[in-house]
């Protein structure tokens, strides 16, 4: 039996918010972050006040469960929960991110604060710029827009999703294809046109996020990518809020459809 635990999460509502439902983007942060990041930082509110949305900003991971291991690595665990649904125990029983954004999470927003469940889309930073990508190729019946900055774009293939995935699924790397964007890209019903953002000056570039992987991806399953390299920009929340606008914009015009 799975055990359930208290996750926060942040709302921004537009003040046209009324009687009619409204289009929402779910944003996912990264490593080490909570909803707080994104809130605080990003300067989505004003953007998503401009174009009717609803800004919905998840947590990265259960917190305070005792579990062993839970808070001794910033990169897994503790604000790490890499929007999978944990197999390994004692993982499984409370990590299950992939649920709680696609499922537990949709369903409270559209019940409690009007927002309307047929026109949802997701963006992510990093470990969330990852999440943003599986979450709309898993449930392209659940967001109909995606975009991402940053994101981790090959975990099978990177250290930290090495590292995210053994612990969380296991040895298995079948289990771990199964939440990888570019293994899902090709088997994925997803129609929209996905934005990507990198800085060219991020220093986890080569090692961790490895866009091209994702651009090939894309390319061979006949998807459309638009991925744009930004000279001089970094991993920091400078480079989110710089291009912040412009993903909120992609998202309204897709969720006007």
């Amino acid at each position: 039996m799975t055990t359930h635990c208290e996750m926060e999460f942040a709302v921004f509502v537009p003040g046209i918010a009324g009687a009619e439902p409204l289009p929402a983007l779910f944003y996912l942060s990264g490593l080490t972050c909570t909803w707080a990041n994104v809130a605080d930082k990003a300067g989505a509110q004003r953007f998503a006040a401009e174009h009717g949305l609803i800004l919905v900003m998840p947590d990265t991971s259960p917190r305070g469960l005792q579990l062993p291991g839970e808070d001794d690595d910033w990169d897994f665990g503790t604000g790490a929960g890499f929007y999978v649904n944990a197999t390994e125990a004692p993982w499984n029983e409370n990590y299950n991110m992939f649920d709680y954004v696609t499922e537990e999470l949709p369903a409270l927003v559209a019940g409690e604060l009007g927002v309307d469940g047929a026109r949802i889309g997701v963006t992510g930073h990093s470990m969330g710029g990852h999440g943003a990508l599986i979450c709309a190729l898993k449930r392209p019946d659940v967001f109909k827009s995606c975009s991402a900055f940053a994101p981790i774009a090959a975990p099978s293939r990177c250290p930290w999703g090495t590292k995210a995935f053994t612990g969380y699924l296991g040895a298995d790397k079948t289990e771990w294809a199964k939440w990888d964007a570019c293994e899902l890209v090709g088997l994925s019903h997803f129609e929209g046109s996905v934005l990507v953002d990198q800085g060219q000056a991020d220093n986890f570039l080569v090692r961790e996020l490895r866009p091209e992987l994702l651009q090939e991806a894309f390319t061979h399953a006949g998807k459309s990518l638009v991925l744009r390299m930004q000279p001089g920009y970094d991993h920091s929340y400078y480079f989110i809020a710089t291009f912040m606008g412009d993903h909120v914009e992609h998202h309204s015009k897709q969720l006007q459809r």
